[in-house]
């Protein structure tokens, strides 16, 4: 049930006004859009479906006066060569989803706008050279703030008090999508009575191995990082959690909907919905080094009181009432 109504609205920075959609081109413009991502995530489809109805805002239809090129991949190897495949079809703008997808289209071109898609820390990883002036070809859509670092922590502690021991799953691989978050939770750590730990795994197998050595160490709670590994693994993910009754809380929706206690993280449909503004801009003649990049506007608090009642855990009432959405 959801407990509070679509929070967001954009800034002039952001949405162009209605007469600057007057006149359209006469050639078909293209975008490529690089997912990283299975093409049968739910949760992706919802973030295209949001896109396509923000350029239809704008008055780019596909069929009319603009045709999308989408390409799916979950391997590195891959998505390089999609990401080719793509720059190759010579599209006016690219759209690429997370660290993973936004480095294989740069390795592919420097000239072709792209507009990233959930990049954690882009200034720090060395993507942009700041928000407000990213430079290069490049802009677009950060992942999350530093901050949530701190609140998914407090998240976990509201739920079990006495909690004080909490372990930080991350890629090794991806330091720019957890370095300054584990940063965030680890200042937060000591004001709330919490050792942190980090658990670095780089595929299943490591995931698998992980919650035994958590289990050993008597962790009592789990964030879970927005890197692609623990992404496309968050299914099994979910299921060891439950199974050691360990509270989760992870960086997205689709954790807290697929069974972890609970989701804190950027709504991400509204984030996609958002993109089109910027890509409208492209294709009408905007730099994308002119174009800042954005962080979230909207975060939503999911919680999931079947698995609480799985893993014997009581929410407090308080929390409840803060939560965008429960799933009973």
């Amino acid at each position: 049930m959801r407990r509070r109504g679509f929070i967001g609205g954009l800034g002039a920075s952001v949405m162009w006004p209605l007469a600057a959609r007057a006149q359209q081109s006469d050639r078909t413009k293209r975008i490529g859009i690089l997912m990283f991502t299975a093409e049968n995530d739910p949760e992706s489809r919802a973030r295209i479906a949001a896109f396509r109805r923000g350029l239809g805002e704008f008055g780019w239809i596909e069929g009319r006066n603009v045709a999308i090129e989408i390409r799916w991949s979950t391997d590195p190897n891959s998505t390089q060569v999609v990401a080719a495949e793509l720059v190759g079809m010579k599209p006016d703008v690219l759209v690429a989803l997370s660290s993973q997808g936004l480095t294989a289209a740069q390795r592919e071109t420097t000239s072709i706008p792209i507009v990233f898609m959930q990049v954690a820390d882009p200034v720090g990883s060395g993507r942009v050279a700041s928000l407000a002036r990213p430079g290069g070809n490049i802009t677009g859509f950060a992942t999350s703030e530093e901050a949530i670092g701190a609140k998914w922590l407090q998240l976990l502690k509201e739920v079990s008090p006495r909690m004080a021991r909490v372990a930080v799953m991350r890629t090794p691989a991806t330091p720019s999508a957890g370095a300054f978050l584990i940063r965030a939770v680890e200042v937060a750590a000591p004001s709330l009575g919490v050792q942190v730990t980090t658990l670095g795994v780089r595929d299943l197998s490591e995931i698998e191995r992980g919650f035994e050595t958590l289990a050993r160490e008597s962790i009592e709670g789990l964030i879970v990082m927005p890197d692609p590994v623990n992404s496309i693994n968050h299914g099994r993910i979910i299921d060891l959690a439950v199974k050691h009754r360990l509270p989760l809380v992870g960086p997205f929706r689709y954790y807290a909907a697929d069974g972890a206690l609970m989701s804190y993280g950027a709504n991400t449909a509204d984030m996609w919905w958002r993109a089109a503004s910027y890509v409208d801009r492209i294709l009408r003649g905007a730099k994308p080094a002119d174009l800042p990049v954005q962080n979230p506007t909207r975060y939503d608090l999911i919680i999931n009181l079947k698995t609480a009642k799985a893993i014997d855990l009581e929410i407090p009432p308080a929390l409840l009432t803060r939560a965008d959405e429960v799933i009973e």
